[in-house]
């Protein structure tokens, strides 16, 4: 039976539209869109007083599987993303096994089509189990369904074997995506380094273990012309890197998490979710970082999900692995910390869940005919209260836990069907 989506408010930044429209669906596609459409017979959702936008893309999440299912699955993951609004998602590739072969890629699509509430894309990886070395079997991934590839948990090791990943991909039209961290700078460090790591005793990490290891790759890419997309981007130097390569008409990009423009190192005491890589930064790195949301120096908006089981956040600080959730969280933290404060518009908010990531990615995500039935229904009113131990992940290493928010995920869905409703 068709879907109807009445009367929301349609706001597509790819389409630059803005008003009170229906959208018919039809299997898994859109079949139309238009003012006070008529249907004889379909499922009519009521989205009055809502914002219906084009299906959010995640490019950056951690479902844990295969091989440590413990802290997350894809069934799990993808359930806690339909619920943040997400249509699909980005897996990462440091999983056990690493995401380095087509068969490890075909699994994780495999199990995805079996149990999956949204898309999953999986990632690659760039070198052979993620260690600096080999070329990983880049063209075979992406015959099997990657979408990108990355060292992510890592950086790309050497400028040389970035040098390779990139014109390698160059020619296959993929991506490259790097967690940027000078290891040699970050060894031993906890959170960012500062006047909060002296006081509360902990080894810090410099920002400049980020953007020396940003400019690296920055400086590869004009090499190369290759197409470079910065992760979880989270320092000032490193946005001004990425500034100065868009201004040359280089293809790179970069993405923000929410935390990163919601929480700084002064947020941080002894709890481990709290803990994070790039660690949280300091007031100015935010605020620069907001900047670069506002005014499109910054492309997507990305929530790094690592979920980690409970035990092994239950320890010391030092001890404990870097991650937190993010699913769940990332639509409402952009509301309350962007939107409702008149830092950016609503439309740029949109933007940067839905085209700001297809256009990484090399896709479109828009409301049109013949466009695949995937749609995200918000409320920028709903106030609700976030609590952890209800989330759909596995696991609950959130610093959210107990926040209360306006503005929420109502509806998530992909290929015409209602995988969420609130």
């Amino acid at each position: 039976m068709p879907l109807l989506v009445r009367n929301g408010r349609v706001l597509d930044p790819a389409g630059k539209t803005d008003a009170l429209l229906d959208v018919l669906i039809e299997g898994d596609r859109i079949l139309r869109v238009g003012a006070d459409l008529r249907v004889n017979s379909a499922e009519v959702f009521d989205a009055s007083g809502l914002i219906v936008a084009p299906g959010f893309v995640d490019l950056h999440c951690h479902l844990r599987e295969p091989g440590q299912e413990l802290s997350e699955t894809i069934e799990t993951g993808t359930r806690a993303a339909a619920r943040g609004g997400f249509t699909a998602v980005c897996c990462m590739p440091n999983t056990q096994p690493v995401n380095d072969n087509a068969s490890v890629t075909r699994s994780i699509i495999e199990r995805a089509a079996a149990s999956a509430s949204v898309r999953v894309w999986p990632v690659g990886a760039a070198s052979i189990g993620s260690k600096g070395g080999a070329l990983a079997e880049i063209s075979a991934m992406k015959a099997a369904g990657a979408v990108a590839v990355s060292d992510d948990g890592k950086p790309i090791a050497t400028a040389r074997l970035m040098r390779q990943v990139m014109e390698y991909c160059d020619s296959l039209g993929l991506p490259v995506i790097d967690h940027c961290e000078e290891l040699s700078l970050s060894a031993g460090g906890v959170m960012r380094e500062g006047p909060q790591s002296v006081r509360l005793g902990l080894e810090g990490i410099p920002a400049q273990s980020e953007s020396v290891c940003v400019a690296r790759d920055v400086e590869t890419a004009l090499l190369t012309g290759a197409r470079l997309h910065i992760a979880h981007l989270s320092t000032l130097r490193s946005l001004e890197y990425v500034r100065w390569a868009k201004q040359r008409g280089l293809r790179v990009t970069c993405e923000v998490t929410p935390h990163h423009f919601t929480l700084t190192d002064q947020d941080v005491g002894y709890d481990t979710n709290y803990k994070m890589n790039p660690p949280l930064a300091s007031r100015d790195d935010r605020h620069a970082l907001i900047q670069g949301l506002a005014d499109a120096s910054v492309d997507a908006i990305a929530t790094d999900h690592a979920p980690h089981h409970p035990a092994s956040k239950d320890v010391e600080f030092d001890r404990a692995p870097f991650g937190i959730t993010g699913f769940e969280t990332a639509l409402s933290l952009g509301l309350s910390e962007l939107v409702h404060t008149g830092k950016i518009p609503l439309m740029r908010l949109v933007e940067l869940f839905t085209a700001g990531p297809a256009r990484v990615l090399g896709i479109e995500r828009k409301i049109a005919a013949g466009q695949p039935a995937d749609l995200t229904v918000f409320s920028t009113t709903h106030e609700w209260t976030f609590r952890a131990a209800q989330s759909a992940s596995k696991s609950r290493n959130t610093p959210f836990d107990g926040r209360s928010f306006r503005g929420a995920p109502m509806a998530t869905i992909v290929r015409g069907r209602i995988v969420f409703r609130r």
